[in-house]
């Protein structure tokens, strides 16, 4: 094949693939939303049982990941800003870095790795071993049973565990800037408030919602989609991590701009 056609091939899959991901979310939504007007259950104790995995779970690795990250952000911050004079301004640098960007990204990754995989390899077994048929045999739509509950709870926990992380990523640049910029821990907290408006909390939020449906469509689809033979699970599984990642980082991207340019008008 020629380069355009190899071009050609891999953007219609992937148009294709987005498209089994967006049909997959509003199935799903469907699911949350118009079916318990038809008698559908809403499967809240799955849905429970996934946030404790999918969030509580991760609060401990989020905590240490978002401390170091808000800590490094400050030193990379006070040596530029040294030079200027305006080491007073490495707490704005921060909380406007952590609270936009790096906390809802940085929550996704940690997410993916843990749950997303685990839903790959979830439905994927399932699948291997014939669970979603016998799922379909009883009647029970698997999009409903496995996905509807794994997606509320992943749009619930991500905000939750983004505004963790921001808290977190502030402190890691307190605990630099009370150490060594001299900063006490009041001045920080109060230049911190300061910088920060209420649009840089709720971007980071909205980016952690959207990541949230990203990572459950990913991690489902690739369960779905899984081929026989336990070979085909650990793939599933990986394509779900790396596909997740590229993802998030380009819905990432979109919001950002969407963001810049309604905001700079």
């Amino acid at each position: 094949m020629s380069v355009v056609e190899t071009v050609g091939q891999a953007t219609i899959d992937g148009l294709a693939y987005l498209g089994e991901l967006t049909i997959l979310t509003g199935r799903s939504l469907r699911a949350l939303i118009v079916g318990p007007f038809q008698g559908q259950r809403v499967r809240g104790q799955r849905a429970v049982h996934q946030a404790m995995a999918a969030g509580v779970g991760a609060v401990p690795i989020l905590s240490l990941i978002s401390f170091f990250i808000g800590v490094i952000l400050a030193l990379q911050a006070a040596y530029e800003l040294r030079k200027l004079g305006a080491i007073a301004l490495v707490a704005r640098a921060v909380a406007i870095t952590v609270t936009r960007e790096l906390a809802p990204l940085i929550t996704a990754i940690v997410v993916i790795g843990r749950s997303g995989s685990a839903f790959a390899a979830e439905i994927g077994s399932m699948k291997v071993n014939e669970e979603i048929d016998a799922l379909e045999t009883m009647a029970l739509d698997p999009i409903e049973f496995l996905v509807a509950p794994k997606l509320i709870a992943m749009v619930l926990m991500l905000p939750c565990l983004t505004t963790w992380a921001d808290f977190m990523g502030v402190l890691g640049g307190a605990s630099f800037g009370v150490s060594v910029a001299g900063f006490t821990l009041g001045s920080y907290i109060q230049a911190t408030l300061h910088s920060l408006v209420f649009r840089d909390i709720v971007t980071g939020l909205i980016k952690s919602v959207m990541f949230g449906m990203v990572i459950t469509a990913v991690g489902c689809q690739e369960g779905l989609s899984t081929g026989l033979g336990a070979e085909q699970v650990g793939r599933s599984t990986t394509s779900a991590v790396v596909k997740s990642i590229f993802l998030v980082v380009a819905v990432d991207l979109v919001f950002t701009m969407l963001f810049y340019f309604t905001t700079s008008q």
